[in-house]
């Protein structure tokens, strides 16, 4: 069930007033662990099983781990919750990618290897229900958080469905106190979850699904098109990517507030950062977090000297890559964002980055927002071409370069995509919100922007099949 179809409108709206009529917190969480697992499985209901088994084995982990005093044993349990959890992920997602890649190098051994493909079909959201869980039986096992003793509370913790199949990765700590209360939306948050929903939809349908018909025609057919032609579909990708994602960070965040939950924010701006530590500190948040606090800082992070601190960063963001999708091209760009971070984290030396300190408008200022931006740009080459047959065709005509007589109409196309998406960052970043409409002081101006981007959306989804979140896919 895609956020941006007429199916979840029509869902939502059968939730939402059996929800507020319940009358206490236990039947609450009992529909909403329903109309989750509801939610989920109008892709493929045989996938709740994949949430049942994640769910039953950490609420057990987590509650032999919390009541266990032999760390040996503890030990042994946050193991078990690791090989369970990463071991489904792995057959799921990558076991004919190991398959291939090991085919690949035993035919270039001349090795006569007889190999097994499975049809795998990846279950939506895994990678991040997996994550989730995760993050709650290691703090447990960190001795951060205590166990719930309500399965009720928990099953909906790992499948509360604003948040299930494309985040943002959510903390027990964070998602679990609110669950163990009775919901019941304020009408501040009312207001904030219309407002995020409506342009949260906008961004997603209007910028991000319109800059990938372009994106996906073009580079479905490189070998048809000119240099400039392919480097403004890379620049629409980079535009598409953001919107698509930030999109439904936003819709997330926005119907879970009318649930009376508050999520945590998944993007700030990242396309406004002055290096490439502030862009990942915007960038996907829940990810990035989540990488530094559970797998950076497990291997040392900054403790162990320098050069191993560059070692850890490379690790961390090659593992990134490699969660992102079954492909070395994935590899191959969390390997640069690895590089870029460690060099740096080099010339940084012991001065630290401020994620979201507001910055003066300068030529210096603007210049370090180009250049970190060109090479986020240079990365996103291998998230979108994920064949290197297709990379390399891409390299060869950006090197041979040749010239279009649609030159002026690619630039005009692309320079529309970044001057609109541009618009909303600077009134997020200038306000510091994301629900700044709010903030304008005419209601019927405030009621009017709200309803003139519902209607556009809507006219244009009426017109069109409702296209997949590009984060679906990982």
């Amino acid at each position: 069930m895609l956020f941006n179809s007429f199916i979840f409108f029509i869902f939502l709206g059968a939730v939402l007033p059996v929800f507020y009529l319940l009358p206490n917190k236990s039947s609450k969480n009992i529909f909403l662990l329903a109309m989750s697992y509801f939610f989920y499985g109008y892709w493929d209901w045989r996938f709740c099983f994949l949430l049942v088994l994640s769910t039953v084995i950490d609420y057990v982990i987590g509650r032999k781990i919390f009541n266990s005093s032999d760390s040996r044993k503890r030990k042994i349990y946050v193991a078990i919750s690791l090989v369970s959890n990463l071991g489904v992920l792995g057959f799921f997602k990558y076991f004919n990618f190991f398959v291939d890649s090991f085919q690949s190098l035993s035919q270039s051994l001349n090795w006569h290897v007889d190999y097994v493909h499975l049809n795998i079909l990846l279950p939506v959201g895994i990678s991040f229900y997996t994550f989730q869980t995760l993050s709650y039986t290691i703090d447990i096992y960190r001795k951060r958080l205590e166990p719930t003793k309500n399965f009720i509370d928990f099953a909906l913790f790992v499948a509360f469905f604003p948040q299930l199949v494309a985040g943002p990765i959510e903390r027990a700590k964070a998602l679990l106190p609110q669950l163990a209360k009775k919901l019941s939306p304020t009408r501040t948050q009312l207001k904030q979850g219309v407002t995020l929903i409506v342009v949260g939809l906008f961004r997603k349908v209007m910028i991000g699904d319109t800059a990938g018909l372009f994106v996906d025609h073009i580079f479905g057919h490189i070998d048809q098109y000119k240099s400039i032609e392919l480097l403004a579909a890379l620049i629409l990708f980079s535009i598409q990517i953001y919107a698509d994602f930030s999109g439904y960070s936003h819709m997330a965040r926005g119907t879970a507030k009318l649930l009376g939950v508050e999520l945590m924010k998944n993007f700030e701006q990242p396309y406004l950062s002055h290096n490439i530590t502030e862009f990942w500190r915007r960038w996907h948040i829940s990810l990035s977090t989540w990488l530094k606090d559970y797998l950076y800082i497990s291997l040392g992070g900054n403790r162990l000297g320098k050069y191993r601190t560059y070692i850890n960063l490379m690790i961390t963001m090659l593992l990134g890559g490699l969660w992102h999708g079954a492909s070395w091209n994935f590899v191959i760009w969390g390997g640069l964002h690895g590089l870029y971070l460690s060099i740096h984290k080099m010339f940084l030396g012991s001065h630290k980055v401020s994620a979201f300190k507001m910055h003066g408008l300068s030529l210096r200022n603007g210049m370090k927002v180009f250049v970190t931006s060109l090479l986020v740009l240079f990365t996103w080459i291998f998230f979108r071409l994920t064949s290197w047959e297709s990379t390399k065709l891409f390299f060869s005509k950006m090197i041979h370069w040749e010239s279009s007589e649609y030159t002026l109409l690619f630039i005009s196309i692309t320079l529309t995509y970044v001057l609109v998406t541009m618009l909303f960052d600077i009134l997020e970043y200038v306000t510091g919100k994301h629900t700044y409409i709010l903030d304008i002081k005419s209601k019927g101006v405030k009621i009017g922007i709200l309803f003139a981007m519902s209607i556009v959306t809507f006219i244009y989804l009426f017109q069109s099949d409702p296209l997949p979140f590009v984060y679906f896919r990982f």
